[in-house]
């Protein structure tokens, strides 16, 4: 047991001694952007950054959702049009290649890595047609 704490203080201890992105640095960072995340070394999905804090999502499948962020409490918090859910909420953290971003819903849940960012929109199809 006390090994397992060590190891999660040490995986998580850079990620809870940063300070989180402000919206302001996010917004810097993220506009104009299409930005490419993954999870435990996994592909995630990409989210293109528009102005006026707009956003499209994609888990890279060719469906998207769009929606809006918004800081609140210092987290950055997005929702997505039609998506009962509620607003999902993030601290971004900067970092030397890319950001990380802590899913503050549920701390356990969801860390994800920037692993490549591009100025081209995401490709969104939309859903299949059936015959």
């Amino acid at each position: 047991m006390r090994a397992a704490i060590l190891t999660f203080l040490t995986l998580a201890g850079p990620v809870l001694a940063e300070t989180p992105m402000t919206a302001l640095q996010f917004d810097s960072y993220s506009n104009g952007k299409t930005l490419f995340y993954s999870s435990q070394g996994t592909a995630y999905g990409a989210e293109q950054y528009l102005p006026g804090r707009r956003v499209i999502w994609s888990f890279l499948d060719g469906e998207c959702l769009t929606g809006e962020w918004f800081e609140h409490n210092d987290q950055i918090c997005f929702v997505y049009d039609g998506e009962a859910n509620g607003p999902q909420c993030w601290s971004f953290f900067a970092r030397d290649n890319g950001i990380l971003a802590q899913f503050e819903n549920d701390p356990d849940a969801t860390t994800l890595v920037e692993v490549n960012q591009s100025p081209e929109p995401l490709y969104c199809p939309g859903p299949q047609v059936g015959v």
